[in-house]
């Protein structure tokens, strides 16, 4: 699978329990791949984000999308439509146990990159903590 150097486009919205939606937007650069079906995708986090110095990567596969974190906040989370899967948050303050439920997903990808919405709903202890949805576009970056 060849790797490409991509510009990924990100809108996350996360939608608390006061109904209060706080919507992140920022443009990256990554890396991309894509074959068959199955892909990846990752780059690292931004101040912006508040997960400086994090990297966040996307297994892409029929079967749905895992999420992985690594470095300052340490989190693997499964993406899967109708599922519920537990997940381990880390930080630098603790651990905690929570629970990602995929209400919708949409991967529309090929080699050249694409497109992913992701919908789900984050429970701490059976409480939902929030709504949340991104949508991330992949696309090549233009040569020099």
């Amino acid at each position: 699978m060849k790797v490409k150097d991509v510009i990924i486009s990100i809108k996350g919205t996360q939608n608390d329990s006061n109904g209060e939606d706080d919507v992140v937007e920022l443009e990256t650069d990554g890396v991309f791949s894509f074959e068959n079906g199955e892909g990846m995708l990752s780059y690292m986090e931004s101040e912006l984000t508040g997960l400086n110095g994090t990297k966040t990567s996307f297994t892409i596969s029929p079967m749905g999308v895992v999420m992985t974190r690594e470095g300052g906040l340490n989190s693997r989370m499964v993406f899967e439509k109708g599922r519920k899967h537990n997940f381990l948050y880390e930080t630098p303050f603790g651990s905690a146990t929570m629970g990602v439920n995929t209400t919708n997903i949409l991967v529309d990808f090929n080699e050249h990159g694409g497109d992913m919405e992701i919908d789900y709903i984050v429970d701490f202890q059976h409480s939902v903590v929030g709504h949340n949805m991104f949508r991330i576009k992949v696309s090549e970056q233009r040569k020099a």
